[in-house]
């Protein structure tokens, strides 16, 4: 199934399903915000350090199944694979753009 996603979201995950942790930090503002597993990431280096650490950790490759504007957030569900428990799960993305940019992202189940 083909999603039809912003440019940076389409970015970000096609650099995550190669585990490039440069090409997926570039789509991200410099003071972008992630939440992910209750924690809170705030500005590239933080990102930078939380991507490397989650990828070194779960290796996951992820296939997005839906996608919907909400207001000014864009929602996408994906299935997500790799090394954690319960693989392959659906994660649920909701991302909020400014510029062009990434500029807030939150993962959740």
């Amino acid at each position: 199934m083909t999603i039809d996603l912003p440019r940076p979201l389409e970015d970000y995950f096609a650099a995550k399903n190669r585990h490039d942790i440069d090409t997926m930090l570039a789509p991200f503002a410099v003071d972008a915000i992630v939440r992910d597993e209750s924690r809170t990431y705030t500005g590239h280096a933080a990102i930078r350090a939380w991507m490397e650490e989650t990828t070194r950790k779960y290796r996951v490759t992820v296939e997005p199944t839906g996608a919907h504007l909400d207001g000014q957030n864009w929602k996408v569900s994906a299935l997500v694979a790799g090394d954690f428990p319960g693989s392959p799960a659906t994660l649920r993305y909701r991302f909020s753009l400014a510029h062009e940019r990434i500029a807030g992202l939150e993962i959740g189940a």
